[in-house]
């Protein structure tokens, strides 16, 4: 449930130095993590030590907002690959101080609303909000308080839409964000990712299988190669 709740935390910039060691970071082992594992076990080993390196940097300095939000990021990663309910609340936990400690920052908006789309996916309304916490209409919010705070970057509007379109490829919302991702712009690898990621599912969608688009738009997030 949480595999895209954190691709809000692969957007970024900048990584300051406290959330990193030597020359990688969370954020770069968690990118690695979610894209390149082609093994669920290959996928947690490198959660795990992203957890580390966040776990450091809030010891050196527990305010460090890049390390909160890798923090976060990771506890939701690890709750997808383990299917663990209390890291999965934990994460959304983590995404809520974040988002209320930040509220004009994109990317924890993205996490939180990641996060609630991902859980109702998983296992339904109901049973995502009984078993979770987990609301639609919440992570959409969020999810459209991310793209406007997010600025022309392909990143916000290209994760909302694929949010979107794999729970209904009829979504219109999910199409105009998409076309709006493959226009964007693409500072990071991530970005790049996600405009390329926009224009392969505006082409299923042009295509008319609506059950193709569903299953490209799950694979093309974080942690969709490995599948359920």
């Amino acid at each position: 449930m949480a595999a895209a709740a954190a691709c809000c935390a692969l957007a970024g910039t900048s990584v300051p130095a406290a959330a990193q060691t030597g020359s990688l970071s969370a954020r770069d082992v968690l990118t690695q993590a979610s894209f390149g594992s082609a093994t669920k076990q290959a996928a947690m080993q490198g959660v795990l030590t992203a957890q580390r390196l966040a776990a450091a940097a809030l010891a050196r300095s527990p305010t460090d907002h890049e390390a909160l939000l890798m923090q976060a990021t990771a506890k939701g990663y690890e709750a997808k690959l383990s299917g663990s309910r209390a890291d999965a609340i934990a994460a959304r936990k983590l995404f809520e101080a974040l988002a209320s400690r930040s509220p004009r920052d994109a990317e924890p908006q993205l996490g939180l609303g990641a996060w609630h789309m991902g859980a109702v996916f998983k296992l339904g309304s109901l049973m995502g909000r009984a078993a979770l916490g987990a609301q639609k209409a919440v992570g959409l919010a969020a999810l459209d308080r991310a793209v406007a705070l997010g600025g022309d970057r392909a990143s916000c509007a290209g994760v909302a839409a694929l949010l979107r379109l794999e729970q209904d490829p009829s979504d219109q919302r999910g199409r105009a964000l998409a076309e709006m991702a493959a226009r964007a712009s693409t500072p990071t690898a991530f970005d790049r990712a996600m405009r390329r990621a926009s224009a392969a599912v505006l082409a299923s969608l042009n295509g008319g299988d609506a059950a193709a688009t569903k299953k490209l738009a799950a694979r093309l997030l974080p942690f969709g190669q490995l599948g359920d």
